[in-house]
Parts: C-alpha cells; sequence; structure tokens
C-alpha cells in the first residue's frame, strides 16, 4: 500500500485521529482507513495528543548514503577476483559468493557494504550466473550424541591456485553438533596422516563410539582392489590397514560407506571450506601449504564458534558444548590400554619381525640387537616425531624391551 502522506491530509489523519479520542470510532476501523498497523497507529496518536493544533504529517525520507568511489572500485576488484577463479577449470569453483565479499571487504577494508548493493553492482557489470537448479535434500542429524558418530574424510583440491599444485584436506565431523573437531593440509595422503587425525580427537575429546569413513585403502583392506595382476592371499577384512589398528586398540567401532551415493548422504563440510578457503588464499596470495593451513584454522575457528549450521540452527561449538553439560555424550576417557606405557605405544605404525639367531631382527636395511630369543616375534611401534626422526618402540611378550630413534629416510620398508 502506498505511504500515508500520499493518500491523506494532515487534517484528514487529525480528524480520525480526534474521533478516536472521544470513542467515536474504534482503533481497528482508523487503522484499516488509514491502510496502517497497530505501531504507526500510536505513534501518530501520541504526535497528536502532544499538539493537536500543529499535528501535520511527517514523512522523512531515509536515503541511504551512495557508496564512494573507493568502496565501489573494491566490490568491482572483487568481483574480477571471482570471475577469474570460476573460469579457471583448476580450481573448484563454480560459482559467486556474495557473501564471502561482503565479509571480506569488512574484514579487509574496513568497509560494510550490504548484500543486495554487491548484487546489484554483479548484475550490472556482468559479474552474475544463474544458479543451477538442484534437487532438494534436507540433510538429517542422524545421532542423539556427541561423540555417537564421527565422520571423517579427506578431499584432494586445488585449495591455494597460486601455489599451483593441490593438497589433501583431512577433517573429522561430529554428526550430533556438526562441529569440526579436526583439520589439516597435507600435501601427501598417508596413513600417518590420517592416524594423527585419530590422535587429535582421542587425546582432545576423548574416544568417541563409531567413524565413519568410505573404503580407501587406508581404512579398509578389500580384495582384489589395488591392483589385478597381483595375486591377492587375504580376503576383505583378513588383513587390518595401520589405521583400523588403531581403533580397534582403543575399542572404537568403524562403519563403511560401500558407495559414493552412501557417502554423500552424510555431510561433509568440503563444500563450504573450498568455498571460502581457495578464495581467501587466492587473495592472500598464498603460495605454500603452512600460511594455507593458518588460514584454514581461521575459518574453522569462524566455523564452529560464529556461524549458525543450517541444519541444526545452532552453533556447533555451543550445541556441542550444551550436550556434554547435559550428559548427552557417548565419548570416553582416553585411558591408555595396557600394557602400554605411551600415546606413542597407539597412535603410530606397527609391524613384526623375527629374531633371528644372533638375537638381531633386520628392518631393511637396519639390523637391531634385541633381549629376546631366536624366532621369536617382536612387535615394532613406529612413531614419527617430526619429519625427520622417528622413535621404534619394541615390544615382546607383553614388554617394553627397548626404544630407539632412527633417521625417517633410514626406515625404507616403512610407508608413512
Amino acid at each position: 500500500m502506498s505511504q500515508i502522506h500520499k493518500r491523506f491530509t494532515s487534517d484528514q489523519v487529525k480528524e480520525l485521529l480526534e474521533r478516536y479520542a472521544h470513542k467515536e470510532i474504534e482503533r481497528k476501523y482508523v487503522q484499516q482507513i488509514l491502510g496502517i498497523g497497530k505501531s504507526r497507529f500510536f505513534m501518530l496518536l501520541s504526535q497528536y495528543r502532544k499538539d493537536p493544533q500543529r499535528f501535520i504529517i511527517h514523512y522523512e525520507r531515509n536515503t541511504p548514503p551512495r557508496i564512494s568511489p573507493e568502496v565501489e572500485r573494491n566490490i568491482l576488484k572483487e568481483l574480477k577476483i571471482e570471475k577469474e577463479l570460476i573460469q579457471d577449470e583448476k580450481t573448484p569453483l563454480k560459482s559467486y559468493n556474495y557473501s564471502f565479499i561482503k565479509d571480506y571487504l569488512r574484514n579487509k577494508y574496513r568497509q560494510q557494504v550490504s548484500l543486495p548493493t554487491i548484487i546489484r553492482r554483479a548484475k550490472k557489470h556482468g559479474f552474475y550466473l544463474k544458479k543451477p537448479k538442484r534437487t532438494t535434500h534436507d540433510r538429517e542429524i542422524l545421532t542423539r550424541y556427541v561423540g555417537e558418530l564421527i565422520q571423517h574424510d579427506s578431499s584432494y583440491h586445488l585449495w591455494a591456485p597460486k601455489a599451483q599444485e593441490k593438497w589433501y584436506l583431512i577433517t573429522s565431523l561430529d554428526d550430533y553438533s556438526r562441529m569440526i573437531l579436526y583439520a589439516a593440509l597435507v600435501k601427501k595422503e598417508t596413513t600417518w596422516a590420517h592416524i594423527l587425525a585419530l590422535q587429535t580427537v582421542f587425546l582432545r575429546y576423548g574416544l568417541p563410539y563409531t567413524y565413519y569413513v568410505d573404503s580407501h585403502s587406508i581404512f579398509r583392506f578389500v580384495q582384489g582392489r589395488d591392483s589385478f595382476w597381483r595375486k591377492h592371499h587375504l580376503l576383505t577384512d583378513e588383513a587390518t590397514p595401520q589405521w583400523k589398528q588403531v581403533l580397534d586398540d582403543c575399542n572404537v567401532k568403524v562403519t563403511y560407506a560401500l558407495s559414493p551415493q552412501a557417502k554423500g548422504k552424510m555431510e561433509r563440510p568440503y563444500g563450504w571450506l573450498q568455498d571460502r578457503l581457495v578464495r581467501l588464499c587466492v587473495r592472500e596470495d598464498i603460495t605454500d601449504i603452512e600460511p594455507a593451513q593458518q588460514i584454514l584454522r581461521e575459518e574453522i575457528y569462524r566455523y564452529n564458534h560464529r556461524q549458525i549450521h543450517s541444519t541444526t540452527q545452532e552453533i556447533p561449538y555451543l550445541r556441542f558444548q550444551r550436550a556434554l553439560k547435559e550428559k548427552q555424550s557417548l565419548f570416553r576417557e582416553f585411558k591408555i590400554p595396557p600394557p602400554f606405557q605411551s600415546p606413542k605405544d597407539i597412535f603410530c605404525l606397527r609391524m613384526n619381525r623375527s629374531v633371528d639367531p644372533y638375537r638381531y631382527i633386520s628392518l631393511n636395511p637396519l639390523k637391531f640387537k634385541v633381549h629376546a630369543d631366536p624366532h621369536k616375534l617382536v612387535n615394532l611401534r613406529i612413531y614419527p616425531l617430526n619429519n625427520e626422526i622417528s622413535e621404534i618402540r619394541f615390544w615382546h611378550e607383553g614388554k617394553l624391551i627397548d626404544t630407539q630413534k632412527v633417521k625417517n629416510s633410514e626406515l625404507k620398508g616403512v610407508h608413512f
């Protein structure tokens, strides 16, 4: 409905208010005649009662100020960057993110710009793509407790286009709270990288009830998958991958998605992360994985502590903490299972070696003297201390018989 000052004179409105004041007409009829709501009615009535003789309808146009030329330039600058990213086939971005530009203008340039303003500039200057039709999919919360189900996965993308190399993003997400418990960029996806993720989650939050992963060889051995020419003697699940051995030691269950469709039903944060991480890495001229990791940490903090999740309608961190406070948790305290003595005995790479007649065991090209009888098995638990050195812990018949530090370059038979 058009504005009141365009449909009535001040005298006409004044007459209706006078009749209401003298109880000649009810309020609802005055509102219907004037086409206004309750708040607007009482505002006019208050003005009338203050000074009936000088009562007039005031109309003040609150036109927002025009944006400055500098803000205009920054909007177009960021829109051009967006277009270049979308047109680059190497990047995973396929659409504009105007909300990101709005946040970036505020954080980077300290410029407050409304989303409609950015969208109008985008349409006017050709920085606009129609969104493709998507099948409606409402993601569900499949669990009732934090720690009941941890979604764990990795994604391989060109996260920092200026680095000109793809990296893996490994994440662990609690299904109930949607809080990201772990996130790290790595140049190479290895068993050790995924074991480190387990170590971080277990030591910080406790032991969850179950993990949900795909059927990648790091998580599960599947007979006949790795090559068609190699003869496999072990059937599916008869060989236990290193990653799963950690879960077995901690009595944590694992569930496998047997198809991409099944995995797709679970929520993964990669869409949201790639939408922001790629854009930030480009604008910050990131060419190395370490500064990219810092940006990732900042974005994970924002996601966990500030952003309302579209499915739960809660901030993930607050939902997680509320569940813990209300004892709505299946996390268990991490305790080193006997006879082991250190987390290094659990979160490690393992292998067995037989003692030779001279009481040595071989780990090509290394040889180690051990205090064990010939032909007995010694269990080696290898914990990388850094990129250069690992600690080997030697276990025999439930006892720690030795520890030694070796260079990673000398561990030829160990695949980290």
